[in-house]
């Protein structure tokens, strides 16, 4: 069985467009567990966070003819998780990020016992002061800092021109900072 995995997602794309579904299992395969964690930080719901990524390739698969090769095929992704994430948290009114996923920054191991406790501390105070930040800037922080996003990328997904992202970019680190200032010491 020929593999996919040398041809970059415009080639993908391409093919998945022209009706190979081989193509398009080799871009849900590079982006579903992105997507997962993306969208299990917006729902707080693992099991919300696996239908919605399915939702999410569901109507990529169905849009495909829709995806215009001047938009990265990631971007276009991420806006339709985002949507979809969004519409589901409207609908159920709730407007809540999740906390960084425990795999993020783990302490380091070889450090000592009192290193681990205190890099520990210092994630769940960020942990805590994401989840008391306005839903758009928990949102963009994890776009840009958690999915390494480009400001460009982030205007598509987010729908706003590279100025107001980073304008709101620098407003959110700003809020962020000021609420690990003003935030008590989390404790075990």
């Amino acid at each position: 069985m020929p593999t996919l995995t040398h041809l970059d997602d415009l080639a993908c794309v391409t093919l998945a467009q022209r009706g190979d579904d081989k193509a398009f299992t080799e871009l849900a395969r590079r982006y579903q567990d992105r997507i997962y964690r993306f969208l299990l930080r917006l729902t707080r719901s693992p099991d919300d966070a696996l239908d919605l990524t399915q939702d999410t390739f569901l109507r990529a698969y169905q849009g495909l003819d829709r995806w215009r090769p001047d938009a990265l095929f990631r971007t276009w992704l991420f806006r339709i998780a985002r949507n979809v994430a969004f519409d589901r948290l409207r609908r159920d009114k709730l407007v809540e990020f999740v906390e960084l996923a425990p795999d993020v920054d783990l302490p380091d191991t070889t450090a000592g016992p009192e290193a681990i406790v205190e890099t520990a501390q210092r994630l769940r105070q960020l942990e805590a002061a994401l989840e008391r930040l306005p839903a758009e800037h928990r949102e963009i922080l994890l776009l840009r800092e958690i999915e390494d996003m480009a400001y460009d990328e982030i205007a598509v997904v987010l729908n706003l021109n590279v100025g107001t992202v980073k304008s709101r970019l620098a407003r959110a680190r700003a809020a962020l900072l000021d609420k690990l200032k003003y935030q008590p010491e989390v404790t075990q």
